[in-house]
């Protein structure tokens, strides 16, 4: 007789002929991001910031609250950064320009000045540029630092923020389908015989440093970095500071674990045997 019990999830791909996540991958996967990196074409009327762009003059100057909508038929671009500067209203103008220079610079062709601009920026009115942006923009331009930046400890940085927070972005889009707050952590439950992806150890919540491990190395690393490790350490303060991500509800259930273990010794107190003189 047939057995009745589903199969594993996770067994052996080679073994129950599971299937791929990305059938025909990586060559499946490289054509599709190839295709999102067509450039943004430019007309004739569309403006693109010149690079001797007046950055003190846009810093000062502010979005309107109200935009007008675009009328007739226009390029991409257009649409774009009108679509940026409705999103942005009431910030910088710089701010609008910052982020039309990240999507031109995340296509594979861009005006051959755009990289200096966008690192002319960051290293002339970073500063004051950074608290006016929202979390998205902020991410978005040290990222771009990945592809674009000047050194390589630069290039380095952007590319340690850009897995951790698109990571943290796909898991915390799928914990919205978990009906859960974002500020609450999951009940502790004994997990120890579920298994991990690959077959990886499990996170020890009690003792266990994951998290420390790879907060400290990438927020140490930005410190020491001119012009990308500013913005990027204070992006990581933000996140210190959010209560509805997996490193606050990752710190509540290790702080309730230990309290756990604390009221088990004080509950064992006075050992068996000791004097009670």
């Amino acid at each position: 007789m047939a057995s009745s019990e589903p199969p594993d999830p996770q067994g052996d791909p080679a073994e129950d002929g599971a299937v791929e996540t990305y059938p025909g991958a990586p060559e499946s996967l490289t054509g599709i991001w190839k295709q999102r990196r067509r450039r943004l074409k430019l007309a004739a009327r569309d403006w693109f910031p010149p690079a001797d762009l007046d950055l003190r003059a846009l810093l000062e100057a502010r979005i309107p609250a109200t935009i007008p909508p675009l009328e007739g038929p226009q390029t991409l671009h257009a649409k774009k950064l009108h679509q940026m500067r409705v999103e942005l209203a009431g910030k910088p103008e710089l701010a609008a320009v910052n982020a039309i220079l990240i999507a031109h610079l995340r296509k594979q062709r861009f005006p051959a000045h755009t990289p200096a601009l966008f690192r002319r920026i960051w290293a002339e009115a970073g500063a004051e540029l950074m608290p006016d942006l929202p979390g998205r923009w902020l991410i978005s331009s040290i990222i771009t630092f990945g592809d674009h930046g000047e050194t390589e400890a630069q290039r380095r940085v952007g590319l340690s923020i850009n897995v951790l927070f698109s990571l943290m972005k796909l898991y915390e889009f799928e914990r919205l389908h978990s009906g859960h707050d974002a500020a609450t952590p999951f009940p502790a439950r004994r997990t120890r015989n579920r298994r991990l992806p690959l077959d990886m150890p499990h996170f020890n919540l009690g003792d266990g440093g994951l998290d420390i491990n790879l907060l400290a190395q990438i927020w140490g690393e930005a410190e020491k970095v001119p012009v990308v490790g500013p913005p990027a350490c204070h992006l990581l303060q933000r996140l210190n500071a959010d209560p509805g991500n997996l490193f606050r509800r990752i710190g509540i259930m290790r702080a309730g674990k230990h309290l756990a273990r604390m009221d088990r010794v004080l509950d064992a107190w006075p050992p068996t045997g000791a004097d009670e003189g």
